[in-house]
């Protein structure tokens, strides 16, 4: 039998499972740029330029390891508009017998592919586990099966003990798992933020580019983001240089200042990125895999050339937060995606869009989001999420919105960390509390309250912060649900000692700024 290997935009990977199963001298590769899937969400440009240029790169490697490969790019004349028309025009031109493919990074997807395309396309179609993955979904299930309450960092251990990363035997290496109160420092200019990497472009790229700018860059176009400067590794080689530029100038400062936020560094320069990797867009589509990425980190550490507590906090994002989250979304969609705990059904600001606010805070991570594709987790989290918390923002919106807006952004990835973690829509299931703060979280960590026009210490008054007097709002209009929690219990005692009077006026501003959060 002849098969068809069906390669998406997320599994740039040469080990990728089904490439395994799959003979180069038999059988056919199929790769394509469907206007349904690069559509339907309204994606950054940057991160539609980014995996079209990727795939086509990768389509090149493929065909120097000796594979046939079909490749149907977008402006094909004949090119269709589904991914299932393409599949189906390709398996009957090439005559294939059946379909290989690993599965995909989408619930809608993968529904589909299970229960649909083999008696619609007439062939058997074989998925195969994602094993790039260090914890397949049926393993996450087993581990969450019969447990009250489902931890990431019990979740986590178990990774460290699976992989070997970071373990002297059954023990900890340092002798404690998790490292994460050494990481919480402002960054007040103590050492130079290394400058971006940014990597020369060949002709795919610049085919790439100028598709994207005629398609769906543009004013007039709904495609969010500015399509310049556009750094982003394209192909496997550059990737494993960003990896590599990452250990070298950024790891060793990664965790002390993860948290932290600046809108200039000590020179005056834009500092969007800080020491953070930039690496989570060439994990999530196959350029790098998790693994890999891990024990050169892991290997940093045992070279001296970068310490403990920033080497485990960054391990703990890859094999303990990403493999948690993948976990959470396959075994609780589809259900979960429509969940909404707190009932918020406040409309998104359109300044989410635009990135058009007086909040300094906000205008800034709007600026990095559009200019790069790219925020770091505690401005996704922190600052924009946790504004569309405390105002009541329906789950399903601000999901929306991330899934287009950031590089990254894949539905298994991006739903968890939104409507679980940044928004507690789930009701607890993924994170035990709200992440929630005032404005004093963001002053305490960033330089951006010292150039807005809002003032951070204080709660009722007219050009008070707005996150201020959205905290309580929040907090007292979601009481029921929260005063029992223990670690929330402190701030409910401080509302309670506050004065009527104040109580009120704080009330009031938050009433205000909802009314009016347009115009925030």
């Amino acid at each position: 039998m002849k098969y068809l290997g069906l390669i998406l935009a997320d599994q740039l990977s040469s080990s990728l499972a089904s490439l395994r199963a799959l003979n180069p001298q038999r059988d056919v590769l199929l790769m394509a740029e469907v206007a349904e899937e690069a559509t339907y969400v309204a994606h950054h440009v940057q991160k539609i330029a980014l995996l079209f240029s990727a795939i086509r790169h990768f389509a090149e490697e493929l065909r120097r390891a000796g594979w046939t490969v079909i490749y149907r790019p977008l402006d094909a004349p004949d090119n269709d508009h589904s991914l299932l028309d393409v599949v189906r025009r390709t398996l009957q031109e090439q005559h294939c017998s059946g379909l290989m493919l690993t599965r995909c990074g989408e619930y809608r997807l993968q529904t589909a592919m299970d229960n649909q395309w083999s008696a619609t396309l007439g062939v058997p179609v074989s998925v195969f586990e994602d094993d790039r993955f260090i914890c397949p979904p049926a393993d996450f299930a087993h581990w969450a099966a019969g447990r009250k309450q489902l931890r990431m960092e019990y979740f986590y251990r178990d990774m460290r003990r699976k992989t070997g990363l970071l373990m002297d035997g059954d023990k900890p290496v340092g002798g404690q798992w998790n490292f994460d109160a050494d990481n919480r420092a402002a960054y007040k200019g103590e050492v130079p933020v290394p400058a971006p990497l940014s990597f020369s472009r060949d002709a795919i790229d610049a085919e790439v580019l100028a598709l994207v700018s005629t398609r769906f860059a543009g004013p007039d176009n709904r495609h969010p983001g500015q399509l310049q400067p556009f750094r982003w590794a394209t192909t496997r080689k550059q990737a494993l240089t960003a990896l590599q530029h990452f250990i070298q100038h950024r790891l060793a400062h990664f965790g002390r200042y993860q948290d932290a936020m600046v809108s200039h560094n000590s020179l005056g320069e834009r500092a969007d990125f800080m020491f953070h990797s930039l690496l989570s867009p060439y994990l999530n589509c196959g350029l790098l895999t998790p693994l890999e990425v891990c024990k050169a980190a892991e290997a940093a550490y045992y070279h001296g050339q970068a310490p403990l507590a920033a080497v485990e906090g960054f391990i703990r994002q890859i094999i303990g937060w990403r493999e948690y989250v993948r976990g959470i979304y396959w075994a609780f969609m589809p259900e979960y995606a429509g969940r909404n705990s707190q009932h918020n059904e406040r409309a998104l600001p359109w300044f989410y869009w635009t990135g058009k606010t007086q909040m300094h805070c906000m205008s800034e991570c709007f600026r990095t989001t559009f200019a790069n594709a790219y925020a770091h987790h505690i401005q996704r989290l922190m600052v924009t999420g946790n504004f569309a918390l405390l105002a009541g923002i329906r789950p399903q919106e601000i999901c929306d919105w991330y899934l287009a807006v950031y590089a990254d952004a894949y539905d298994w990835v991006e739903l968890p960390n939104t409507l679980g973690m940044m928004m507690h829509a789930d009701g607890g299931l993924l994170g035990s509390k709200p992440y929630c703060a005032s404005g004093s979280y963001i002053a305490r960590q960033s330089d951006y309250c010292g150039h807005c026009r809002y003032n951070v210490k204080t709660s009722e008054q007219p050009d008070s912060c707005p996150f201020n007097s959205l905290y309580w709002h929040f907090l007292i209009r979601h009481r029921g649900q929260f005063a029992a929690n223990p670690r929330m219990a402190m701030m409910y005692r401080s509302y309670d000692r506050m004065a009527p009077a104040k109580q009120q006026a704080i009330l009031a501003r938050a009433e205000h700024c909802l009314i009016h959060l347009e115009t925030l």
